[in-house]
C-alpha cells in the first residue's frame, strides 16, 4: 500500500455503527466504507465553508426562521452548483486512487448519496450557524 493511500485511510474516523454485509449494493458499501468516514473527517471544514457561504450571500440566513434555515441549507446544496461542486471537491480530494476509480464508475448516484450526507450533517449542526456577535469598542 503506498503512503498516500495508507495515510488517507489512517486519518479517517472509524464509524462503529457501520454495518457491512453481503446483501448491500456496491453504492451502499462505498457510502459506508468511504463516504461517511471521509465526510465525518471533513466535518469541521464543511461547517466553516457553509458559514462563509452564509456571509458571502449577505447573511440573509440569520433572518430566517428555523424551518426556512433548513430549506436554505438544502437549497444551497441541491441548487447552487458552484457551492455543491466545491463541497464535492473537498470530499473527493481525500479519496485514494482506488476509491476514486470506484467513484467515477457511478459518480452520479454516489454524488447524490454524498450530498445527502453533507446536508444531514449541516442540518444536525444548525445551531452552529448563529449570527456571530460583533465586538463593540468600549
Amino acid at each position: 500500500m503506498d503512503s498516500r493511500q495508507f495515510n488517507l485511510k489512517s486519518i479517517r474516523p472509524e464509524i462503529l455503527s457501520t454495518t457491512i454485509n453481503d446483501n448491500m449494493s456496491a453504492d451502499e458499501r462505498f457510502q459506508n466504507l468511504v463516504l461517511r468516514p471521509t465526510i465525518k473527517f471533513q466535518n469541521d471544514l464543511l461547517i466553516e465553508v457553509f458559514k462563509n457561504y452564509i456571509t458571502k450571500h449577505k447573511s440573509v440566513f440569520y433572518d430566517l426562521s428555523l424551518e426556512k434555515r433548513m430549506d436554505y441549507i438544502e437549497n444551497a446544496i441541491q441548487k447552487d452548483m458552484k457551492f455543491r461542486n466545491s463541497m464535492k471537491g473537498m470530499i473527493i480530494g481525500i479519496f485514494t486512487v482506488e476509491e476514486y476509480t470506484i467513484y467515477i464508475k457511478n459518480s452520479s448516484a454516489l454524488n447524490k448519496r454524498m450530498m445527502n450526507i453533507v446536508k444531514e450533517r449541516l442540518l444536525s449542526h444548525i445551531q452552529l450557524f448563529e449570527k456571530p456577535e460583533l465586538l463593540t469598542a468600549v
